[in-house]
């Protein structure tokens, strides 16, 4: 999930050359205020956010929740991007239940208003890096859930600026499966001129071609030569499915659209997690074993563990061993609530759907995919 600026409700864009204030991740415990069905498979979440709270929950558009919960005596997290507008005392996710997702099935049938959860101060960097949305033309393409992020940044976009431009291609199988269809509308005919919206169904006919069966090369080549012409795109939005948001990408860049003007967040890598609850999964340093020495700061505070080289364990699961506070939410390398700064020493990381290039450069690694390769390596959460 894809710098931005936490300081304020009014700052939604950013100067991309400044550096994005980092707010430290906690956990709140929060009231669920609804639960609204938005199509058979997926609701939407409303928390209740206490006036002494409102800064911490403070969020540019496109940025998500970490929750957390203890279902069938298991504590599970999961990431949920927040759909609505800025609006003080609530925030809203939508959870649309995933094939065996635990986690998502337990909030579509179980969870009511009144509940309390833990909810993560708002994370992620899915959010426009434009200094001024006057004039600029925005396209998003999502799938399913991806829809998710988009609905924030489509009124943001729309709202901040008279002479701004959204495109919106949303993909789903059927009519039915469609999330937020109302608002959509609702937003489409308050911002006729301004907002392009393509509802593309996999699997039920509509009556252009273009906008029917699965979204492949060939029919994204078609639309980039029809109905959104790159050469007049300022930034591009993907979110969904690996497989969509990597053809996006590929085709995109084939058609000479810069990189970093494409940001994209994914629903998940499909990877499993290696971390367990609060703890880490066990690891056991035995007698003679070779082992690495990670040191990390968190809130102000150093810690060190030891790591058994032959365990290939995680900076993330290392440091919960010792620290259970240590914050992290999808442990895939997706959502970024892991990210740290490598201070001295080196990793590898196995994967990374999180970090722009540009944090990369400036050493930040996310802790649940960094894998030492130095006898010693320290990093800091705290910047």
């Amino acid at each position: 999930m894809a710098a931005l600026n936490l300081g304020s409700t009014d700052s939604a864009v950013l100067d991309p050359a400044t550096e994005p204030t980092k707010r430290r991740a906690r956990f709140h415990t929060l009231a669920v205020g609804e639960v609204r069905q938005l199509t058979q498979d997926s609701v939407e979440v409303t928390f209740l956010v206490p006036e002494a709270l409102q800064g911490e929950f403070d969020y540019d558009p496109g940025q998500h929740l970490a929750l957390r919960a203890t279902i069938g005596g298991r504590e599970l997290r999961r990431s949920y991007s927040i759909c609505r507008p800025h609006a003080l005392g609530s925030v809203s996710v939508a959870i649309k239940r995933d094939l065996g997702g635990v986690f998502s099935s337990w909030a579509n049938t179980e969870l009511r208003a009144g509940d309390r959860l833990d909810v993560m101060s708002p994370q992620g960097t899915f959010t426009t890096a434009l200094d001024t949305l006057d004039d600029k033309h925005i396209v998003g393409i999502a799938a399913g859930s991806g829809i998710t992020p988009l609905m924030s940044l489509a009124h943001t976009v729309l709202e901040r600026s008279e002479t701004s431009r959204f495109t919106l291609v949303y993909t789903n199988r059927t009519a039915l499966d469609v999330m937020f269809l109302d608002e959509l509308a609702d937003l489409k005919d308050r911002y006729p001129a301004r907002l392009a919206l393509h509802h593309v169904l996999s699997r039920q006919s509509r009556s252009s071609a273009l906008l029917s069966g699965r979204i492949d090369e060939e029919k994204l080549r078609l639309m980039l030569a029809s109905i959104i012409r790159p050469n007049a795109v300022d930034e591009w939005f993907l979110c969904g499915p690996f497989e969509l948001v990597q053809l996006c990408r590929d085709t995109l860049e084939s058609v000479d659209v810069e990189p970093g003007h494409i940001r994209f967040e994914l629903f998940t890598t499909g990877e499993p997690t290696h971390a367990v609850g609060d703890t880490g999964r066990p690891v056991v340093v035995g007698i003679g074993d070779k082992t690495f020495e990670i040191e990390f700061t968190l809130d102000g505070e150093s810690a060190t563990v030891t790591t058994p080289v032959n365990a290939k364990e995680s900076i993330l699961n290392a440091a919960l061993r010792v620290r259970p506070d240590v914050p992290f939410a999808c442990a895939g390398g997706v959502c970024g609530t892991c990210r740290a700064k490598l201070v001295s020493g080196d990793v590898t990381m196995t994967e990374n759907y999180a970090l722009e290039p540009d944090e990369l450069a400036r050493g930040y690694v996310l802790t649940c995919q960094s894998h030492p390769t130095t006898d010693r390596v320290v990093v800091d959460y705290d910047v």
